[in-house]
């Protein structure tokens, strides 16, 4: 079977403005870090629909969604604070990224491809239950989960988050929740300044001291991940593929490669031939040293493709 590939036009007419970091630029260079290496012509791209906000209010409050909804402008750009913003597009794109996690997790769960990436921004995983923050307005990695949940009937489900910045919004949508292990690896000390303790079976926390290298990320993913996932033995896994860990990337300060994002997600594949048929959903979190997010994205895409074949 292929991968698929998820994408709309809306998530990239998202802007915050000039010189912001976040910037449409990023699927562009997805986009052509994919032709580089050939992976274009390996995925099957998909369309997605918008999420309903059923499923996005399983994830956020009513009062959160309701005050998205209000603050979305016909023109020009709102502010919701000091690193977030919102254009005319915003709210589309927004919801068709997490749309794109749904839809991906339906085409997974219906045996339709082996596995998917979704090329989607806003990124989603730092927006907590009643809060936008770090450039997300839904948190895209968590409507998706919560949908398999839900809809699926699955009980047990694992979201693994690479990106260089913590999951807060992740961690805060399902701190209660059993039926998902959120494994999450970050430097810290970094926005958004999380605490380094983790819940035995629930939350895995894999912090990371500022000019950590690859050996030693590698070293703390088979120490913390892979135990975690073959203990839960999760019946999808869930992926917020951040690659802002690159050493080239100018938001933080971690040393990692692109190898380092092909060795994790090789890994990942395998967790999940082991436990749950292959069956993984990844999604853009971060990543914003264009050319490093091209040549970092597109071997995650080529091993996931791999893992399919």
């Amino acid at each position: 079977m292929t991968t698929a590939y998820f994408s709309h036009e809306d998530c990239a007419r998202h802007d915050m403005g000039g010189g912001h970091p976040e910037s449409p630029g990023r699927l562009e260079a997805v986009e052509k870090g994919l032709g580089v290496v050939g992976v274009d012509q390996r995925v099957q791209r998909r369309v997605p629909e918008p999420a309903p906000f059923e499923a996005i209010r399983r994830v956020h409050t009513d009062a959160y969604v309701d005050g998205i909804v209000a603050a979305a402008p016909d023109s020009g750009m709102r502010r919701l604070d000091g690193d977030t913003a919102m254009n005319a597009y915003s709210l589309s794109a927004a919801r068709h990224a997490a749309g794109a996690v749904i839809d991906a997790a339906d085409a997974v769960m219906a045996g339709e491809v082996a596995n998917a990436f979704c090329a989607v921004r806003p990124p989603g995983h730092h927006a907590e239950r009643d809060r936008a923050m770090g450039f997300c307005l839904f948190d895209s990695i968590a409507v998706g989960a919560a949908h398999a949940l839900a809809v699926h009937g699955l009980s047990r489900v694992a979201i693994l988050d690479f990106d260089v910045h913590h999951g807060n919004g992740t961690e805060d949508v399902f701190t209660d929740e059993p039926r998902v292990l959120f494994c999450s690896s970050y430097q810290n000390p970094l926005f958004p300044f999380t605490s380094d303790t983790s819940i035995p079976g629930r939350l895995i926390k894999t912090p990371l001291r500022p000019g950590t290298g690859g050996q030693v990320f590698r070293r703390a993913i088979e120490r913390d991940w892979l135990p975690a996932l073959d203990a839960f033995r999760p019946e999808m896994i869930f992926v917020s593929a951040g690659f802002d860990a690159h050493r080239s990337d100018p938001l933080a300060d971690l040393q990692l490669e692109a190898e380092d994002f092909a060795w994790v997600t090789e890994r990942i594949c395998e967790a999940a031939d082991r436990h749950c048929d292959g069956r993984v959903v990844s999604t853009l979190e971060g990543g914003y040293a264009l050319d490093a997010l091209a040549a970092s994205a597109a071997v995650h895409v080529e091993g996931l493709c791999d893992a399919g074949e």
